[in-house]
């Protein structure tokens, strides 16, 4: 008999939503659940496409990071690549590696936060830290939260840590308090992070000194020694603990390596300017059936048939409409359903990973992940996954430190951050980059100086995209089809598989 399995709302992510599962018997001898049919539920509206319409174009990369508090520099950089186009520009030297300094600051930020603060409480058991019997501080202290949230039979005050489900996490009693002492100190890594952006961002998480053409900071050496000292302490970090930790979780959960596949396409747009040429170190394309392409932008639209808005034929985001209808019939969300080539597409740290893989020109990153497959022996197919998106996720944060570590050598005392400009009476523009969850698109049309139309089409409006036009489901809905649930009171298993995806509901609804 089917029934519904609903997780309302999902925890431990950006912004707000709903997850909805319809399901059948697995095993007749027990209560376990096979999902049959999924639905994201993007569950608010807030317009900020509209909102800037008839603004200066210039107000464009300050509104727009605030879709998001977490990847808020992303916006940024995609807003200012969209005038950068639509006036003729692109970032001097210094520039273009301010930007990407900045952008790489936030981009570790959010791969720091989301294994330790987001997903890893779905892998490790918190009471375990009622055994341990060593002298640290944080954790004595930890441990008395939880001893005294267990035995007063109060566990809201202890969130995010309990109340937990009972499922199976991980055994080892020192790994899981090891993993707790790291999510503590993942909360300072975070904050350096932070400390790092700013420096030549002037603040964060809402960076004041993007603008198009490069960066209002002028780099110092003092500025210079203050970014280095606190990457040295994230790289070590990100390459003796988090790729660790993550390799410990794989070990104890592999079947997750078979869990959550998806819809096996994978879109990339690059991010990180190499030159003035707009090549890219991470750089753009597209994989369907395992078949690798260069990115085509054109070929990009965006459907509403069960999205709450009103009803028009697939468009183009330089020509797309953000027109409210929460009343309408058959649609069950707030985000729309973007398409590439009329096809599914997944986002992403592990998009990324595939494209690159795949590239024909990009052997750098195929003989990287050759090592880690053949180490580990994991084969490359059961990367298509909850612990594949993880593992990519952990990877591209240690190349993107490295990357990091070359930026800083690059920068050039005494000369200009940014090209000047003026803005054009009528113009056209796009910003495509990747953001920590996946590829994130601005488009940005100019009439009388200026914002006649913005759009934005985000990562997680592609992942959590409901079913489009053809009723095909988004690519969470196809990873969550499937997977079994063994105790339908507490899905756990839908929780690990949408998480893997990073999902932010503040940047899809935007």
């Amino acid at each position: 008999m089917s029934s519904t399995v609903s997780l309302r709302p999902l925890t431990r992510i950006e912004g707000h939503l709903s997850v909805h599962t319809e399901t059948e018997p697995f095993n007749e001898n027990n209560d376990a659940r096979r999902v049959t049919e999924a639905r994201c539920e993007g569950e608010m509206f807030r317009g900020f496409e509209n909102v800037l319409v008839g603004r200066d174009p210039l107000d464009a990369q300050q509104i727009t990071q605030r879709i998001c508090g977490v990847c808020p520099i992303s916006h940024g950089i995609a807003s200012v690549r969209a005038q950068e186009m639509a006036y003729g520009i692109t970032p001097n030297h210094n520039g273009r590696i301010l930007q990407n300094l900045i952008f790489a600051a936030n981009q570790l930020q959010s791969h720091v936060l989301h294994f330790y603060h987001l997903a890893a409480l779905d892998f490790i058991d918190v009471k375990a830290i009622l055994k341990y019997s060593g002298n640290d501080r944080t954790l004595k202290a930890l441990q008395d939260w939880v001893t005294h949230a267990v035995s007063s039979n109060e566990l809201f005050p202890v969130a995010p840590f309990l109340p937990q489900w009972e499922a199976d996490y991980v055994e080892n009693v020192d790994f899981n308090v090891g993993l707790l002492a790291h999510y503590v100190e993942a909360l300072n890594i975070r904050r350096l992070c932070h400390e790092m952006g700013a420096v030549f961002g002037a603040r964060l998480p809402h960076s004041t000194a993007l603008i198009p053409g490069g960066c209002t900071q002028v780099p110092t050496e003092q500025g210079i020694l203050a970014y280095s000292s606190r990457l040295k302490q994230i790289f070590s970090f990100i390459r003796d603990v988090y790729l660790s930790d993550l390799i410990q979780v794989a070990q104890g959960f592999p079947q997750y390596f078979k869990i959550g596949r998806g819809c096996g396409n994978y879109l990339c747009y690059g991010v990180f300017l190499m030159d003035s040429s707009g090549a890219k170190h991470i750089r753009p394309g597209a994989v369907i059936g395992n078949r690798w392409e260069p990115l085509d932008a054109s070929a990009i639209r965006e459907e509403v048939s069960c999205s709450r808005y009103q009803a028009t034929a697939p468009l183009h985001p330089s020509r797309g409409e953000t027109v409210p209808d929460p009343n309408k019939h058959g649609a069950y969300s707030w985000i729309k359903a973007p398409r590439y080539r009329g096809q599914v597409m997944e986002v992403g740290p592990l998009a990324r990973l595939m494209v690159n893989y795949h590239d024909p020109d990009n052997t750098a990153v195929k003989q990287e992940v050759d090592v880690f497959l053949k180490k580990h022996d994991v084969a490359l197919d059961q990367m298509k996954s909850v612990l594949g998106r993880h593992v990519a996720r952990g990877l591209e944060a240690m190349r993107i430190a490295r990357l990091a570590m070359q930026w800083i050598q690059e920068l050039r005392l005494n000369e200009p951050p940014a090209e000047e400009f003026e803005i054009p009476k009528t113009a056209v523009g796009a910003g495509l980059t990747e953001a920590p969850r996946g590829a994130l698109g601005h488009w940005l049309e100019i009439e009388n100086h200026r914002i006649k139309r913005y759009q934005c089409v985000v990562p997680t409006t592609w992942n959590c995209s409901p079913h489009d036009d053809q009723g095909h489901p988004g690519a969470v809905e196809q990873a969550l089809t499937g997977i079994s649930i063994e105790n339908p009171s507490q899905p756990i298993e839908i929780g690990r598989v949408v998480r893997s995806f990073d999902p932010c509901l503040a940047c899809s609804i935007h």
